[in-house]
């Protein structure tokens, strides 16, 4: 399991040792506000855990805490997965941050570096990501990561937007 590193932030493997900023993080219900619309139960975060800790095993990637290196606190959560957890789908990106570090430019200094993961070592031919369409705030990341809407979809049984960007964009992306 890889720990990756950006300038403010290390990226760790969800292990069990993240539980308790895993129940804040998840459990504030403006971080869950656009993810699920309730926040996560104890009993809800630890099955997280659990099923993130089986994908690392099965497909070498997944969920990564994001710990803010100046003061060790676990402040986001980022992944790389398939849309609808198929790995017949598209790879997708995702984010979540504490409420209190809004604004910071945590979002893209994480969706960035896992971008370069999904594109640099997994060779992923096309990266999506997707947001609730009341969520300014995503697709604004979206959108800076270089990422194109594409259409709005059901997935997790909620209506989202879909936003994707492929290998080749990304790449000419870092030349301009």
């Amino acid at each position: 399991m890889t720990v990756l590193h950006s300038a403010r932030l290390r990226f760790e493997p969800v292990t069990d040792a993240h539980y308790e900023g895993m129940r804040a993080l998840n459990g504030d219900p403006e971080v869950m506000r656009y993810i699920t619309g309730q926040p996560e139960t104890p009993e809800e975060t630890r099955a997280v855990i659990a099923r993130v800790k089986a994908r690392w095993g099965t497909l070498g990637y997944s969920w990564w805490n994001f710990i803010e290196q100046d003061t060790g606190e676990l402040v986001g959560a980022g992944c790389i997965q398939h849309l609808g957890h198929d790995v017949a789908n598209p790879h997708e990106i995702g984010w979540r941050l504490r409420p209190d570090r809004w604004g910071r430019g945590y979002a893209i200094e994480a969706a960035e570096r896992m971008a370069r993961v999904a594109f640099e070592e997994l060779q992923a031919p096309l990266l999506c990501a997707i947001c609730d369409p009341a969520n300014l705030r995503s697709t604004h990341i979206m959108e800076k990561l270089g990422m194109r809407f594409r259409a709005e979809e059901v997935w997790h049984g909620r209506p989202t937007l879909v936003y994707e960007i492929g290998r080749d964009a990304w790449q000419a992306r870092g030349q301009a």
